[in-house]
C-alpha cells in the first residue's frame, strides 16, 4: 500500500534515515525490519491473501498455522499448501525481497504428550507427543520449501504447575516474588504420573496423608543393628521393637525398615497425619538415603535422581495401601503351614480306614462307625442328632474341608502378596508431572532440532526450532523455565547425534535389586541404556554446534508482560514504583537469555499485564523498546515480528496494528506529494484515506461552496 502526502488516494511510503527529520523519535527499528504475523486462514485466506500483506508494504511476515492435524478452512495446516502454492510463496518471496518465518501450529502447546487439564481424565500419551513432533515437523518442512530456512516458532507449555512452588518464585531472602493467587502455597493442586502409563494422579497441598508413628530410641546408648553389628544408637534413631538399631540402608524397606510405635494401653498401633510440611520433612529424608545409596551428597543429586514432595506424598499413601495387603497375605497364610501338616495326617489315616472297612464284614461294620457332629454347638448336636458315618467318609469331608481352606490361604494371601508388589512397582515409577514433562519435551525437542539439521538446505540460512515463552500458568511461560528446556533439548540433541547409547524411551528403570546384582549401585532408579537409532557418528564438540544452531527460543515480549498478575507487589511501594519493579526484573530476564545467546526469534506485542491481547506495541504497558535496545545490544539480527491480533477486531485492519507499531519505534517516513519543509507524520497516513483522522488540505466537487461566497477574511474554506 503506498501513500501519496496530501492527497486521498494511498500511493507510498518508505524508510529514511533518521537525520532527514530534525527532532524526530529515535529510530529503534524501521519499516524494512518489522513484520507481522499472517494467521493462515484467518489473517490471509490463500497465497495472494499473502500477497495482499506484502503489497501493503510488510517486509518480513511470519507465517502463521492456527489449525493442527486436519486443517479447517479458518484453521490452515502446513499439508493444505501444496507444491504450486509453496513454490509461489518462496518466488514472491524473492521477488519482493521478503523474508518469510514460520509458526508450528497454534493448537500445540508443548511437546511432553498432556492430554488437557480434564480433572478426571488427564493423561500425557506418547501419541498424543507423536502427534505434536509430527505438527512441528510438517511445519518445518513448510519452512524449507517456502523460506527456505529461518525461524520455525513452537509453543511451550507443557503442564501447568504451581507458580509459587518454583525456585524462581521467591527473592534470594525468601520473599515471594510470584503468587498465582493468595492461597495457592497452602491449597495449590500437584500432580504425579505414573511414567509407565501416562496416568496423571492429583492432590492438594491441604489434604493430610495419615503415616505411622515411627519408633525411634528415647535416649542415647550402646546395642546392635538388625544386621547384629555393634551400634551406637542416638536419641531420636530408628529402632526395632527390641531396640535394635534399623541400618540406614533399610529405613524405606518395607519388611526390615521402620517399624511403627505399639500402644500396650490400647493395643493399638500408632499412626499421625502429615501436612505438607510433614512431607517435606520426609521427602528430605528420602533424599538424604537415595544419596547414601548412590554414593553421593544430597546437592549432587540430579534432577532425575531427586524426589518431589508430591512424589513422596503419593508414595506415602501407598505405602499404607502396601502394608494393609502384606499384612492380610500374612493373616491368610499364617496357618497354612499347620494345614499342609494336618492335609498330609489325614490323607494317611484316610488310605489306613479304607483298607481297614475292606477287611471288616459288612454285618460288623457298625463297629468302626463314628458320629460326625454337624454343629460347633455341643447342644445344637444333642438336639438334632447325626447318622453315624465310616471313618473313611469323616476323613473324606475333613480332607475336603482342609484342601479348601489352604486353597482360601492361597488365593487370599498370594493375591494379597500379589497387590503389595504391584503397589511397590508402581511406587517405583511414581515421577512429579514437572519432571516427566520436561524429560518428554526435552526428547521432542530433540527430535524436531535433528529434523530441522536434516531439512536445512542453506548453512548461512539454517532452520531453528525457536520454543516461545507461552503462558504464565504453563511450563515454559517463566524465562528460566524457557532456558531449562533449551539447554536440556540441546543436550538431548548432543547425545542423540554422538552417542552410542540413549535412555530407553519406554522409561525402564533399574530397580535396586537389580543393581545390586549388578555390582553398580549407582544404577539404582536410573533408565535403562538402548542402542541409538539417531547417532551420526558425529564428535560431541560438532554435535554441540548443531544443537547450538538449530534450537533456540522465541521470546514473546507480551506473553512475558502478562507475569505482572502473579507479582507479588510491596505494599510500601506506589503503584508506578511497583510497576517499575517489574519492569526492571523483567528486561534482567531478557538481558540473560540475550546474552547467552538463546533468543533466535522475537513477537512485539503488547497487554496491560493480565491477558495476552495482541496490542499492537505501544498500546499497553509492555516495554517493548528497552527490550528491543538490550537485544540490539547484545547482537540479536533476526526477525521481528508484530501479532497485530486486536487491532483485526477493534482498528479497521491488523495492518492498522503493525503501522502503530512502526510509528511507536520511531520510524521515520516520507511520501511523494509533501511539501518542501514539511515533513511527512504518521497521523498523515495511518488511517488514510478512509477514516483518516486529518481532514484534507482542499476539497472539490458536491462539497466545495460556490465561489460567489466567501469567508469576510477572504481565506479559501481549504
Amino acid at each position: 500500500m503506498q501513500f501519496y502526502t496530501y492527497h486521498p488516494m494511498v500511493d507510498y511510503y518508505n524508510s529514511m534515515d533518521s537525520e532527514a527529520y530534525k527532532g524526530g523519535a529515535p529510530v529503534d527499528l524501521g519499516i524494512q525490519d518489522i513484520g507481522m504475523s499472517a494467521p493462515l486462514g484467518i489473517s490471509a485466506g490463500n497465497v495472494q491473501g499473502i500477497y495482499s500483506k506484502i503489497r501493503m508494504g510488510a517486509g518480513n511476515i511470519e507465517l502463521a498455522f492456527p489449525g493442527a492435524i486436519r486443517g479447517q478452512r479458518q484453521q490452515h495446516t502446513p499439508g493444505m499448501y501444496g507444491e504450486d502454492q509453496r513454490q509461489a510463496i518462496r518466488e514472491m518471496g524473492a521477488i519482493n525481497e521478503v523474508k518469510f518465518t514460520t509458526h508450528a501450529s497454534y493448537g500445540i502447546y508443548g511437546l511432553a504428550g498432556f492430554t488437557g487439564d480434564n480433572p478426571y481424565n488427564v493423561w500425557f500419551q506418547r501419541e498424543q507427543r507423536k502427534s505434536a513432533v509430527d505438527e512441528i515437523k510438517r511445519a518445518i518442512e513448510f519452512a524449507r520449501d517456502t523460506a527456505g530456512g529461518g525461524s520455525v516458532v513452537v509453543h511451550t507449555g507443557e503442564v501447568d504447575r504451581p507458580v509459587s512452588e518454583q525456585p524462581w518464585a521467591r527473592t534470594e531472602d525468601g520473599k515471594p516474588m510470584f503468587k498465582a493467587y493468595e492461597e495457592e502455597a497452602e491449597v495449590t493442586r500437584v500432580r504425579i504420573v505414573d511414567e509407565r502409563s501416562g496416568q496423571v494422579h492429583q492432590v492438594r497441598k491441604n489434604q493430610r496423608v495419615a503415616r505411622p508413628k515411627w519408633l525411634t530410641a528415647d535416649h542415647d546408648y550402646v546395642g546392635r543393628d538388625t544386621k547384629g553389628k555393634p551400634a551406637r544408637i542416638k536419641k531420636g534413631d530408628y529402632v526395632d521393637y527390641v531396640g535394635r538399631l534399623i541400618p540406614f540402608d533399610d529405613w524405606f524397606d518395607p519388611e526390615k525398615g521402620r517399624v511403627p510405635v505399639y500402644d500396650e494401653k490400647t493395643g493399638r498401633f500408632q499412626n499421625e497425619l502429615y501436612d505438607w510440611n510433614r512431607i517435606l520433612d520426609e521427602t528430605e529424608k528420602r533424599n538424604q538415603w537415595k544419596a547414601a545409596i548412590l554414593g553421593k551428597k544430597v546437592d549432587q543429586l540430579t534432577d532425575e535422581e531427586r524426589y518431589a514432595p508430591e512424589e513422596i506424598y503419593l508414595r506415602s499413601t501407598m505405602e499404607t495401601n502396601e502394608g494393609h495387603s502384606r499384612g492380610w497375605a500374612l493373616q491368610y497364610g499364617q496357618h497354612t503351614e499347620e494345614e499342609l501338616k494336618q492335609l498330609k495326617e489325614l490323607r494317611k489315616a484316610h488310605e489306613y480306614y479304607k483298607k481297614l472297612e475292606k477287611d471288616i464284614p459288612e454285618d460288623e461294620a457298625w463297629r468302626v462307625m463314628k458320629s460326625d457332629p454337624m454343629f460347633r454347638t455341643p447342644t445344637l448336636n444333642e438336639l438334632i442328632p447325626t447318622k453315624p458315618k465310616k471313618p473313611s467318609e469323616i476323613l473324606g469331608d475333613a480332607i475336603k474341608m482342609t484342601e479348601r481352606g489352604i486353597e482360601f490361604a492361597r488365593q487370599a494371601s498370594a493375591s494379597q502378596e500379589l497387590q503389595a508388589e504391584d503397589s511397590a512397582e508402581t511406587q517405583q515409577y511414581l515421577v512429579s508431572a514437572d519432571k516427566y514433562a520436561v524429560r518428554e519435551a526435552t526428547k521432542s525437542y530433540a527430535e524436531a532440532g535433528i529434523h530441522a539439521m536434516d531439512c536445512t538446505i542453506n548453512p548461512k540460512n539454517p532452520l531453528v526450532i525457536t520454543m516461545e515463552n507461552i503462558f504464565p500458568e504453563r511450563y515454559g511461560g517463566h524465562p528460566e523455565e524457557l532456558r531449562t528446556l533449551i539447554h536440556k533439548a540441546r543436550g538431548e540433541m548432543i547425545k542423540r547425534l554422538s552417542s552410542n547409547t540413549i535412555d530407553d524411551p519406554s522409561g525402564r528403570r533399574y530397580t535396586r535389586e537389580e543393581s545390586q546384582q549388578l555390582g553398580r549401585p549407582e544404577l539404582f532408579g536410573k533408565v535403562r541404556q538402548i542402542q541409538n537409532p539417531y547417532f551420526r557418528n558425529m564428535s560431541e564438540e560438532e554435535a554441540t554446534k548443531k544443537a547450538g544452531t538449530h534450537i533456540k527460543a522465541t521470546l514473546d515480549t507480551g506473553h512475558l508482560n502478562t507475569w505482572r498478575k502473579f507479582w507479588q507487589d510491596d505494599p510500601k511501594k506506589s503503584p508506578q514504583q511497583n510497576d517499575e519493579s517489574f519492569q526492571k526484573w523483567m528486561l534482567g530476564q531478557v538481558e540473560t537469555l540475550a546474552k547467552e545467546g538463546l533468543i533466535g526469534n522475537v513477537h512485539l506485542t503488547d497487554n496491560f499485564g493480565y491477558q495476552d491481547d495482541h496490542l499492537a506495541p505501544g498500546q499497553g504497558s509492555t516495554p517493548n523498546k528497552e527490550i528491543i535496545r538490550i537485544l540490539k545490544k547484545h547482537g540479536y539480527d533476526k526477525a521481528w515480528t508484530v501479532e497485530p491480533g486486536a487491532d483485526a477486531s477493534t482498528d479497521l485492519s491488523d495492518f492498522h496494528g503493525l503501522m502503530k507499531a512502526w510509528r511507536h519505534f520511531g520510524s521515520p517516513i516520507y511520501g511523494t506529494g509533501m511539501r518542501i519543509g514539511a515533513p511527512q507524520t504518521w497521523t498523515d497516513v495511518h488511517y488514510s484515506y478512509f477514516g483518516q483522522n486529518k481532514p484534507p488540505y482542499y476539497i472539490f466537487g458536491a462539497y466545495s461552496p460556490s465561489n460567489e461566497w466567501t469567508l469576510w477574511s477572504a481565506m479559501p474554506m481549504e
